[in-house]
């Protein structure tokens, strides 16, 4: 079994299944809207050079997310 981690800790290349957002309010709603739903498959596309933001894709969406968010979005890590 795979072990589950944040995004924030996901290396480009990889793909996560989402397991669970540890988010509330708004930016719950949002991330919700654009498709990181538990299920959901999230590619890593790359990191900034300080590491924050991430950009990735998820459901054709490609989007960059905070470390203050990604490291609140739990998911395995697929193909490994």
């Amino acid at each position: 079994m795979n072990t589950e981690i944040p995004l924030s800790e996901a290396k480009p290349g990889q793909t996560l299944r989402i397991n669970r957002l540890e988010l509330d309010g708004t930016m719950r709603r949002r991330l919700l809207d654009l498709g990181f739903i538990p299920g959901a498959d999230v590619h890593i596309l790359r990191k900034s050079p300080l590491g924050d933001p991430v950009a990735l894709r998820v459901s054709n969406t490609t989007i960059a997310l905070r470390v203050e968010e990604s490291s609140r979005i739990f998911g395995e890590v697929l193909g490994e």
